[in-house]
């Protein structure tokens, strides 16, 4: 049997924004406001009051090198599913950092998603307010996304910070919260092979672990036992774990846009890691330089494609 995974736990989190002892982005967009942001976050000087904490935690029948190779490659993917009839996503700069020790790959993207919000938020939305600004600082196997939005400022802010790591889902509390910020917070695992987790208006079973098999590798179909097989096998696994961290403070929406946010962020880990694996065959031998080359080139093709066409990729249904 698999180690016993830790208990999840739900309430709303309170206090300051955390800083971690030590992404790429986990969603198709995550939105935060922190002032004074440094690499380490050492300095964040802003105090939001009620935020809502949840880490979720994807298992996956890959290796943390893999995954690297894996995730850059269906980020660049997913992109263009998500772009064009003038919405989607803008790539600004991608190139290495270094600062104070860490290193890694930073990202500068703008989200235009006016379409891709429900009814409810695009009614308090004024033109043009649906647009958001995601930097990410990709300092593998650590990552942190952190997006500003202009007109919503201090009141509306996510942000996700992951670890992969080389287990089962077994590391209990990764990111190292406080005692107090780790109770109130609920973990959520996602069953990338459990097709009751995944939205009827989102399922292709093209991108179904529970019956892609990989030609290259041998892996998959996931039954329904494939977390306990996985653990007798010799195939690798890893766990990403995903600390996502939401406030909103607008009088009269909080919890339901809180709650909205949690919700949406949960569906798209689930899509997104449900496709990585079943695009395994065409990532699996690519190395770093390649996907260097091919972000490159997804990039020019981001600019040709927001304007042409109509809007494509997920859409958020209403709360």
């Amino acid at each position: 049997m698999l180690p016993a995974r830790p208990q999840a736990r739900h309430c709303a989190a309170r206090g300051d924004v955390h800083k971690p002892s030590s992404i790429v982005g986990g969603g198709i967009c995550a939105l935060v406001v922190i002032r004074q942001y440094t690499f380490k976050e050492e300095a964040v000087q802003s105090t939001f009051g009620m935020v809502l904490i949840k880490e979720y935690q994807v298992l996956l029948p890959c290796s943390v090198e893999e995954y690297q190779v894996g995730q850059l490659f269906s980020v660049a993917e997913a992109s263009k599913n998500n772009t064009g009839g003038g919405e989607g996503i803008e790539v600004l700069r991608n190139e290495p950092y270094e600062k104070d020790g860490e290193k890694g790959q930073y990202t500068h993207k703008i989200y235009h998603i006016h379409s891709k919000v429900p009814s409810f938020i695009q009614m308090f939305a004024p033109e043009g307010a649906l647009v958001f600004h995601e930097k990410a600082w990709n300092a593998y196997p650590y990552c942190r996304t952190i997006v500003t939005n202009e007109y919503m400022k201090d009141d509306f802010f996510i942000k996700i910070e992951t670890w992969h790591k080389l287990d089962m889902g077994t590391t209990e509390n990764p990111h190292g919260l406080s005692p107090e910020e780790w109770e109130e917070a609920e973990v959520v695992p996602i069953d990338i092979a459990d097709r009751s987790q995944v939205d009827d208006v989102d399922y292709k079973p093209e991108e179904d672990p529970a019956i892609f098999h990989s030609e290259k590798t041998g892996r998959g179909p996931l039954g329904p036992g494939w977390k306990k097989e996985l653990h007798n096998s010799n195939c690798p696994y890893m766990t990403a774990y995903k600390l996502v961290t939401v406030h909103f403070r607008w009088w009269g929406l909080q919890g339901r846009v809180e709650n909205f946010i949690h919700k949406q962020e949960k569906r798209l880990f689930t899509n997104f890691h449900r496709q990585l694996f079943c695009w395994l065959d065409r990532w699996v031998n690519l190395t770093m330089d390649d996907i260097r080359r091919m972000e490159e080139e997804t990039q020019r093709e981001l600019d040709l494609m927001r304007n042409e066409g109509s809007v494509r990729g997920m859409k958020a249904g209403e709360d």
